[in-house]
């Protein structure tokens, strides 16, 4: 791990009625039938959750298949989706425990509604003790802004709440389900729910923490940015501040996308596709919290941010490191108070998937606990004693799929 500071247009394909089944079942009351309860509370709770899965898995093939259509066909983009079907595969004993940890966990809360829009929907991953308020982490996942999903923060809403540490997990529309603007409203609608509602699930509202992984950080950063400017302008119609978060954790980002858009056409994403999630080429500077910052007409916004902290692995290919560097170093610049952390040898799932996957000591994951542990003695005297995190994958396969994923 190296410091900088050891350096010197779509239609939605879902009406809304249709998308609100399966965060409904959540609520709803059991039911008596001539007298008698309909079905015992396990039997209900084990339909539900098939009913959730089965509703879950329909939306994400019917958005794969209109993606699908969209693209055509294309060499980089077939390579890579080949690829992604080898490297999920070499994964799968891990995946399998994920997916059951996700479909059939008590401490999950599955599809609560923030929004009126198809997805928004989040997760809540809860600790087993809920004795007093915990701190909270807002996460929007990635996906290329295509394939994004709030399930695919499992992992790390499992493992942080392991650490008495609620975490939310913010879906969102993708393209084509929706283009850029609409994926930051909807972050935005996200966490402005848990702002103001997290305090029913236990949450304490005054130790609220944002992250973002890949494409969700550059969503994430375009919220926080969005929101600072807008309290900056002295706009009253907010329904949640800046003030509110504690810090803000950018997980291998890009947040310059003018330097980022031939990179991704090159990797596969080409730049038609990619101008069409960014609502155009004129869009990409409104949409570069990086170029955004150095905007003279933002006024004092840069100053209203929390802390922020920039994660990246050096051997990133997918979003190259200097997303970070650039975005990092033109904060300090302002003077916003940032801290880029750079993991040498790293790549772009290794952060994310491989690292948690293999279990044990994980430098990334026990700076973001020491962050939001921070002035809590007795949090961290139970984070020292804390057992080694589960291996889910053998190595020999985390090895085998780090060499042909396809990020």
């Amino acid at each position: 791990m190296i410091s900088d500071n050891d350096q010197t247009g779509a239609k939605p394909l879902l009406s809304r009625d249709s998308s609100i089944s399966a965060g409904s079942f959540n609520q709803m009351p059991r039911r008596r039938v001539s007298g008698k309860l309909a079905k015992p509370e396990r039997h209900q709770s084990f339909s539900r959750d098939i009913g959730h899965a089965a509703s879950e898995t329909y939306l994400l093939t019917r958005l794969t298949i209109t993606l699908l259509r969209y693209l055509g066909v294309g060499y980089r983009w077939i390579t890579r989706l080949a690829a992604l079907g080898f490297y999920a595969a070499l994964l799968m004993p891990g995946f399998l425990k994920v997916a059951y940890y996700y479909f059939f966990s008590s401490q999950i809360r599955r599809s609560i509604v923030y929004g009126d829009q198809p997805r928004n929907r989040l997760d809540l991953y809860l600790p087993k003790n809920l004795d007093e308020p915990k701190p909270v982490v807002a996460f929007v996942t990635g996906g290329a802004w295509i394939i994004g999903y709030k399930a695919w923060g499992c992992l790390l809403g499992q493992q942080l709440a392991e650490r008495d540490i609620i975490v939310a997990c913010i879906d969102y529309r993708n393209f084509p389900q929706g283009t850029i603007g609409d994926m930051v409203t909807d972050a935005s609608q996200g966490i402005s729910f848990i702002c103001n509602n997290i305090a029913e699930y236990g949450g304490d509202p005054n130790r609220i923490y944002l992250m973002g992984q890949s494409a969700g950080a550059h969503i994430s950063a375009c919220v926080l940015l969005d929101q600072a400017i807008r309290e900056a302008k002295g706009e009253e119609s907010i329904s949640w501040s800046v003030s509110q978060i504690k810090t803000y954790f950018g997980l291998s980002g890009g947040y310059n996308l003018c330097k980022l858009v031939d990179h991704f056409n090159n990797r596969g994403l080409y730049r038609s596709l990619f101008l069409s999630i960014m609502e155009g080429e004129e869009s990409l500077q409104l949409y570069s919290p990086g170029v955004r910052i150095e905007d003279p007409s933002i006024g004092n916004a840069v100053s209203l941010l929390p802390p922020i902290i920039l994660f990246h692995g050096t051997a990133d290919y997918s979003i190259p490191s200097f997303s970070s560097k650039d975005f990092a170093a033109a904060l300090k610049r302002l003077g916003a108070q940032t801290e880029l952390i750079l993991f040498d040898g790293k790549t772009h799932t290794d952060l994310f998937l491989q690292d948690p996957l293999r279990g044990g000591k994980d430098e990334m994951f026990d700076h973001l606990v020491a962050v939001i542990h921070a002035g809590d003695e007795e949090a961290l005297a139970k984070d020292a004693l804390a057992p080694p995190r589960k291996r889910l994958v053998p190595e020999v396969l985390l090895r085998m799929a780090r060499h042909i994923s396809p990020f």
